[in-house]
């Protein structure tokens, strides 16, 4: 739960006159810290305690990790609400594949070769995997050891998860990793916290806490906090699909509703430990995606799997406030020359998408033009009034499209064929065409019509 400012007056030492935090009062010190806005360090007069309680306050419900390094560390955490259409999520899932010791070279190597350059093109945007989740099944510290270091040198820079059942194997791991690349250590129990503490304190990695229901986790992370260790990753055990997610649903409502500062952190699943199919798995982690994991650990890497995953994950971690959208402008598909057919439609990432991809299938050259409608699809936009007869020709002309054609054709979506007549009063000398309803329809439509230009 956010902190308010009210409450953070009582803890002011509220100095008349003083205005050294750069604020004419305690009142409005308090009000900006609150909102982001100021640094309780700015405050000279608070007693350590009072600072560390107004930091403890104004800590977000949920912790804020990051795994890994550089351009593909793996922020997770520090969400703000339980549900995207209250704000937006911010952090999306890591989605990781479970690479064993156990396992042979090859296999390994496959793995990481997965992990490194499996991915789709969606929408514009470049879908793939996170991290890789590197175990120590074989109990051998030379194993592991190599495994982590073969990781490293294929990896090219993809954030881990080093996964062993004892301190002295996760250091053995950590040593060969380095802990400036910040791996996840996992995990910390009941049966070896107190060796932990006395290991990890200092090193300044994120470790996971493992323990056999929320109660439990709660107690170690409490002691792990109070020890220093900070940077934490929740499993609360639950290796049945229902009770994994009911775990998830109380530990994000738990740390944002009713503010539980033992539960406020992100959390890691394991969908490759609750079932040997790759279809059922697929269900387990879309339905561990959508109740706030923070890493879904997957047994291997297939495109059937991690392609709807990921797609899936793009439809929920982007802002419901902020459409899609492409760049506007005439994109020319197929090479066009000066006879080849106009196609205008919104910019939307999906209408553009579906369209270019069905008029690049024709092999048909042509020019899409691409209006800008805020993001807005077809029949949105020509609602606003973003899209009209009157707009479409302004930026028609904008884009100097007619100096690139002669066929002066220009085809128009078939959802708005209300609108030929009044672009073609703003048009003279081009030929309005109404096009398919759907683009689905434009292989048909576009060669028809590229025979007649």
């Amino acid at each position: 739960m956010a902190v308010k400012g009210t409450d953070l007056v009582k803890l002011m030492p509220k100095r008349q006159g003083c205005k050294d935090c750069g604020f004419p009062t305690c009142f409005a010190f308090a009000m900006k810290l609150a909102t982001g806005g100021a640094e309780v360090s700015a405050c000279v007069y608070l007693s350590e305690e009072v600072r560390a309680q107004i930091e403890e306050l104004l800590a977000p419900p949920i912790r804020p990790i990051t795994i890994g390094q550089g351009a593909k560390a793996l922020a997770i955490g520090d969400e703000e609400v339980m549900y995207r259409h209250e704000k937006t999520f911010f952090h999306q899932p890591g989605i990781g594949c479970l690479i064993s010791d156990t396992e042979d070279a090859k296999e390994q190597e496959r793995k990481i070769k997965a992990l490194k350059e499996m991915q789709f093109i969606w929408i514009g945007r470049t879908l793939k995997a996170d991290v890789a989740v590197v175990q120590s099944a074989s109990g051998d510290q030379g194993k592991f050891s190599a495994l982590v270091k073969k990781v490293v040198e294929m990896g090219d820079g993809i954030p881990m998860v080093l996964m062993a059942d004892t301190i002295d194997l996760l250091l053995a791991g950590l040593e060969a990793c380095g802990k400036d690349k910040r791996p996840l250590l996992y995990a910390i129990t009941e049966r070896n916290i107190d060796e932990a503490i006395n290991k990890l304190a200092g090193l300044d990695v994120p470790v996971a806490v493992k323990a056999d229901g929320l109660e439990k986790v709660s107690v170690l992370t409490e002691k792990l906090k109070e020890a220093g260790l900070q940077d934490l990753v929740l499993d609360p055990g639950s290796r049945k699909v229902w009770e994994a997610v009911r775990d998830q649903i109380f530990i994000r409502r738990a740390a944002l509703k009713q503010g539980f500062k033992p539960l406020g952190y992100p959390t890691i699943t394991f969908p490759c430990q609750m079932t040997g199919d790759p279809r059922e798995e697929l269900a387990v982690a879309a339905a561990l995606l959508t109740r706030y994991a923070g890493i879904i650990c997957l047994s291997d890497l297939r495109e059937d799997v991690l392609f709807p995953l990921t797609v899936l994950r793009l439809n929920i971690y982007t802002d419901p406030r902020v459409p899609m959208a492409v760049e506007a402008k005439v994109y020319e598909i197929n090479q066009p020359t000066d006879t080849s057919p106009v196609l205008i439609t919104t910019n939307f990432a999906l209408t553009y998408f579906s369209v270019a991809n069905e008029i690049e299938g024709t092999r048909v050259p042509a020019y899409l033009v691409i209006q800008d409608t805020e993001g807005l699809s077809v029949l949105t936009s020509w609602s606003t009034g973003k899209f009209s007869g009157e707009t479409a020709a302004l930026f028609i002309k904008k884009t100097g499209i007619e100096g690139k054609t002669k066929s002066r054709k220009i085809v128009i979506p078939g959802l708005l064929a209300r609108i030929k007549g009044e672009l073609e009063d703003e048009m003279p000398g081009w030929e309005v065409i109404v096009g398919p309803r759907e683009a689905s329809g434009i292989s048909s439509f576009l060669p028809e019509l590229a025979g007649k230009c």
